[in-house]
C-alpha cells in the first residue's frame, strides 16, 4: 500500500515537473520558482531510489524537453547533458578529491553551441532538449561579443552561455508601458531573444555570450589542461565565464567568495560549476544517463525565513492585469529585511494554497528576489476578488498556457488612465512635479483628467484640488508652475510621453533626428520609411504607425500639441560633432546631474551611449581612470581610451548656456 502511494507520487512529480520544465526551456515562462523546482525535483529523486521504480519519461533520467519553434532544427553531435547537483560545499570538496578543478558561475540564460571553421563563424545550435537544438547563427552574428572571425584557422566547437545583463534588462522594461508586458526576468527575455526570427530584434537586446567549455579544436595540445582551454578561447577573442583554480583545501573560501560576489553581478546566476582541471581523469569517469561524470553543479541553499502572510495587495496595470503581491510580516534575508513578495498570477495562487494568515516560508531567488518558497498552513481560503480594486468593475481570469491571470474588463477602469498619465508627467517625459500615481488617481476619480490636455486646464477646479486631503493652496501653485513648465519641451520627449508601445526616449529621439524634427513628416511616416531608421527595426515601426493611424490618437495629439511650445532643434555644424562616436558611462560624475543628463548631452551633439564595452566603442567615460571594473579592464584589453568628465568637455565643450 505504501509502496504504491509512493509509485503513485511519482507519477504526479514526473508529470509536474515535465511540465514545468516545457514551459521553462521551451516556451520561456515560469509555471514555478526554481526553489519549489529543485525541491520536487530532490523528492523524485529519493522516492525513485526507494522503490526502484522509474518511468521512461522521468526528468531524472530524460535530458530535456521538445523543441517549438519556427527555427530550423539540427540534431547536436552528442548529447548535451545536464550536471548532478549539490548544495552541500563540503559534498563538492569531497567530489573534487585530490583533484584540481575550476569553479566558475552557473549563469542562467540558454545555452549555445558555436561552430567555427577556417577562422570564420559557421553555425550557432541552442541546446534544445539536450538531443535537438534550433539553429540561430544569424542571430549570434549580432550578439555583442561573438567574434564572427578568429585567429584559428581549424576546426572549432565550443559551448556557452548567452545571457542578458540585469541593467540592460531593467533598460528594455522600461521601454514597455504595460505591467504585464514586460518581462518577468533576463533568462525569460534572453530566451525570446535568442530565439527570434528577426535578428534586427536580437541586436537591440545587448544579448552577450560567455564560453564555458571547449568540446574541441582540431590538432590543439592543451596539455591535458581546461585551464589551458579557457585561456586559449580568450585568446581567440571570446568572453570566458569567470572561474577560479581551486583545490580540496580552497574550495570551501572560494565558495564563500562567490556568495558575497553574487549580489553584485550585472548578469544572472543560479549557482555554480565545477569541472575537473585534468581532462583526460574527467574523460575518464565517463557519464550516466543524464550526467557526466567530469562536472558538478552547485546551489546555494536559499536562506529561508518563516513569517506570516498578512495581505495581498492587487495592483492593477494601465493594460487591466491585477497583480497579487504578498505582504507579510518583515523578515530578514541576505542582509535586508524584506515584506513584500510578487505572486505573480492566479496560477501561482492557487498552487500554493494561500490564505491571509497563512505561515510561509520566503526566500531570495538567486539571492536577488523575495519569493514565497512554501505555504505551511495551505490554508487555501484566499478570495479572487470579483471586482477591481481600482474601479469595482467586475474582473475576469483569463488563462493561457495553462496559467491563469486576473483582469479588469472596464475599459473605463482609473488604473487603466493612471498608469498613461503616470508615464506622460515622469520625468524623461513632461516632467511634471506633484503629480504622483496617488494624486493622478485622484483627480480622475474626481474626474478632473480625462485626457492628456486636461492637464492644461487644471484651473477649472482650483477650489477642489485645494480642499482634497494632502492639499493646499502652496500645492496647488507649486503644481500650476510645474504644469506651465512642461509646455516648453522637445518633440522627443513629447513623442515618448505618449506612452506609445515599444518607443523608449532614445527610439523618440532617433526617429525625431531621422525626420528633421518634422511633425507632419514624423506622424505620417511609413513602416518602410521607418525601419530605415538606424535603431528603430520592424516591432518599433509597427507600433509607431500603427499609433498615427488611430485617428482618436492622431485627434488628440494634434489638441495635445496646441498646449506646447516644442523647442526648435539646434541645426549648427557643432551640434553633430560626435556623430559615429560611441560612449559608455560608468562610476560618478561631477560636472553633470546623473549619467541621463551627460547620455543627452552625447545624443544631442550626434554620439550613442551603450551599456557594454564592446570593440565599438570609442571612448569609455570614468572619472577614476585607474578604477580595476570590469569595464575599465575591458576597454584597456580592447584598447578602448578611458576619458574623464574633464576630457569628454574638452572634446565637446558646453556654451555659456549650457549647451
Amino acid at each position: 500500500m505504501i509502496q504504491q502511494s509512493k509509485m503513485d507520487r511519482i507519477k504526479e512529480l514526473v508529470e509536474l515537473l515535465n511540465k514545468a520544465g516545457k514551459s521553462y526551456y521551451s516556451e520561456g515562462r515560469e509555471l514555478m520558482s526554481n526553489y519549489e523546482y529543485d525541491a520536487l525535483y530532490d523528492e523524485l529523486g529519493m522516492l525513485e531510489k526507494e522503490t526502484g521504480y522509474i518511468l521512461s519519461n522521468s526528468p531524472t533520467v530524460n535530458v530535456g524537453y521538445e523543441v517549438l519553434s519556427e527555427l530550423p532544427k539540427e540534431r547536436h553531435e552528442s548529447p548535451m547533458l545536464s550536471l548532478d547537483k549539490t548544495k552541500s560545499p563540503e559534498a563538492l570538496a569531497e567530489w573534487l578529491g585530490s583533484q584540481k578543478g575550476l569553479l566558475s558561475w552557473k549563469l542562467d540564460g540558454l545555452t549555445i553551441v558555436l561552430t567555427y571553421d577556417n577562422g570564420q563563424l559557421q553555425k550557432a545550435v541552442t541546446r534544445g532538449n539536450g538531443e535537438v537544438g534550433e539553429i540561430i547563427t544569424n542571430n549570434a552574428r549580432v550578439f555583442k561579443n561573438v567574434p564572427v572571425t578568429i585567429p584559428f584557422k581549424g576546426k572549432l566547437v565550443l559551448r556557452g552561455e548567452a545571457i542578458i545583463t540585469y541593467s540592460d534588462f531593467e533598460r528594455i522594461n522600461e521601454q514597455i508601458p504595460e505591467a504585464d508586458a514586460k518581462y518577468k526576468n533576463p533568462r525569460n527575455l534572453c530566451s525570446g531573444s535568442v530565439r527570434q526570427l528577426n535578428n534586427e530584434i536580437t541586436a537591440q537586446r545587448n544579448v552577450h555570450f560567455f564560453a564555458f567549455t571547449l568540446v574541441s579544436a582540431q590538432d590543439v595540445d592543451f596539455d591535458n589542461s581546461r585551464q589551458r582551454q579557457f585561456e586559449w578561447l580568450k585568446d581567440q577573442g571570446f568572453s570566458v565565464v569567470e572561474y577560479k583554480m581551486v583545490t580540496k583545501d580552497t574550495i570551501l573560501d572560494t565558495i564563500e567568495w562567490f556568495e558575497k560576489t553574487i549580489v553584485t553581478n550585472d548578469f544572472p546566476s543560479d549557482g555554480l560549476v565545477i569541472l575537473y582541471d585534468d581532462i583526460a581523469y574527467g574523460d575518464s569517469l565517463g557519464r550516466t544517463a543524464k550526467f557526466p561524470r567530469n562536472a558538478m553543479a552547485f546551489k546555494w541553499t536559499d536562506e529561508t525565513a518563516e513569517t506570516t502572510l498578512r495581505e495581498i495587495e492587487w495592483s492593477a496595470s494601465r493594460t487591466g492585469l491585477i497583480n497579487p503581491v504578498a505582504v507579510f510580516d518583515p523578515v530578514e534575508l541576505e542582509g535586508t529585511q524584506v515584506s513584500r513578495a510578487s505572486v505573480h498570477n492566479i496560477s501561482i495562487v492557487e498552487s500554493l494554497k494561500l490564505g491571509i494568515g497563512d505561515r510561509i516560508k520566503v526566500f531570495k531567488a538567486n539571492m536577488i528576489i523575495p519569493q514565497i518558497a512554501e505555504n505551511l498552513t495551505q490554508s487555501g481560503n484566499l478570495e479572487i476578488p470579483e471586482v477591481c480594486p481600482v474601479c469595482g468593475g467586475k474582473t475576469q481570469i483569463k488563462q493561457v498556457n495553462d496559467v491563469k491571470t486576473l483582469y479588469c474588463i472596464n475599459e473605463d477602469c482609473q488604473a487603466k488612465h493612471v498608469k498613461s498619465f503616470a508615464h506622460f508627467v515622469s520625468r524623461d517625459a513632461l516632467n511634471i512635479d506633484g503629480l504622483s500615481e496617488a494624486t493622478l488617481e485622484k483627480f480622475i476619480q474626481h474626474g478632473f483628467l480625462k485626457n492628456f490636455c486636461d492637464l492644461y486646464h487644471l484651473e477649472k477646479f482650483r477650489d477642489k484640488i485645494i480642499a482634497l486631503d494632502g492639499f493646499g493652496e502652496k500645492s496647488y501653485e507649486n503644481l500650476l508652475t510645474s504644469v506651465e513648465n512642461s509646455r516648453n519641451t522637445t518633440l522627443p520627449k513629447f513623442i515618448y510621453g505618449l506612452g506609445i508601445a515599444n518607443v523608449g526616449l532614445s527610439n523618440a529621439k532617433m526617429i525625431v533626428q531621422a525626420l528633421g524634427n518634422d511633425i507632419e513628416k514624423i506622424i505620417h511616416a511609413g513602416r518602410q520609411e521607418l525601419e530605415k531608421i538606424d535603431g528603430v527595426g520592424a516591432v518599433i515601426a509597427d507600433t509607431f504607425a500603427s499609433y498615427f493611424e488611430n485617428e482618436k490618437n492622431k485627434e488628440e495629439f494634434y489638441k495635445l500639441l496646441q498646449e506646447m511650445h516644442i523647442e526648435k532643434a539646434q541645426d549648427n555644424q557643432n551640434n553633430q560633432i560626435l556623430t559615429g562616436k560611441v560612449f559608455v558611462i560608468t562610476g560618478s560624475l561631477e560636472h553633470f546631474e546623473n549619467r541621463n543628463q551627460l547620455k543627452e548631452r552625447i545624443e544631442q551633439l550626434g554620439g550613442r551611449v551603450t551599456g557594454s564595452v564592446t570593440g565599438k566603442t570609442s571612448y569609455l567615460i570614468n572619472n577614476d581612470s585607474h578604477s580595476t571594473s570590469s569595464k575599465n579592464k575591458t576597454a584597456a584589453k580592447l584598447g578602448v581610451p578611458v576619458i574623464t568628465e574633464n576630457e569628454f568637455l574638452e572634446m565637446a565643450p558646453m556654451n555659456d548656456d549650457g549647451r
